[in-house]
């Protein structure tokens, strides 16, 4: 197992930092982009699925650096969280636990990929899978907690999953239906000489 990362390495870790920082931020541009809950509203936004493309392009140790990094900068005081915030304070927010969650997410998308010998679409299909799951297993209880405890707002489990069903739904078509296309994009790399972590 290598101990250090290759310039390489580090160019595609920042290049899905930035895009986490991205993905977090599009309900600023597209207002309508957001979801009402109990305490307030949740915008909608890109970063399962980049969580799960770092894992599945990235691998999971490269795909958690990746997350890491991004989660760090957030919380140094950098905007780059969901509309753009920033701070350790975001973390006891209702979405500090899908903030967290990403690090599962990439790690365990990328550790199906690299169980696999040849990776094919199933194969993504399943991982793309998993790392939604732990992103709505682990970020959905964390959200109704900060919500009564927190936000000292009454939501029930069963209220907290119906809120974040058009969000699971959202992640699921987006995050599969990129599982799909995926070997195209790679073939794409590869021919552009790029060493993937995940596939080699």
């Amino acid at each position: 197992m290598k101990q250090k990362m290759s310039a390489q390495e580090i160019t595609l870790g920042s290049v899905f930092v930035v895009l986490l920082m991205i993905g977090a931020n599009i309900a600023i541009w597209f207002p309508f982009l957001k979801v009402t809950y109990g305490a307030g509203s949740v915008p909608l936004s890109l970063q399962t699925f980049f969580a799960i493309l770092a894992g599945l392009i990235l691998g999971k140790r490269l795909g958690v650096f990746a997350v890491i990094t991004y989660i760090l900068i957030g919380l140094v005081g950098v905007p780059v969280f969901a509309e753009m915030s920033s701070g350790p304070q975001v973390l006891i927010m209702p979405t500090g636990g899908f903030l967290l969650s990403f690090i599962a997410v990439a790690w365990v998308a990328g550790w199906v990929v690299e169980k696999s010998q040849q990776p094919t679409v199933k194969t993504y299909l399943v991982a793309t899978l998993f790392g939604l799951m732990a992103n709505y297993l682990i970020g959905t209880p964390f959200m109704v907690a900060s919500t009564n405890i927190v936000m000292e707002v009454p939501l029930s489990i069963g209220q907290g999953v119906i809120a974040m069903l058009p969000f699971f739904v959202k992640d699921f078509i987006i995050t599969m239906g990129a599982a799909v296309l995926l070997p195209k994009l790679l073939g794409r790399l590869e021919s552009a000489n790029i060493q993937l972590t995940s596939h080699t």
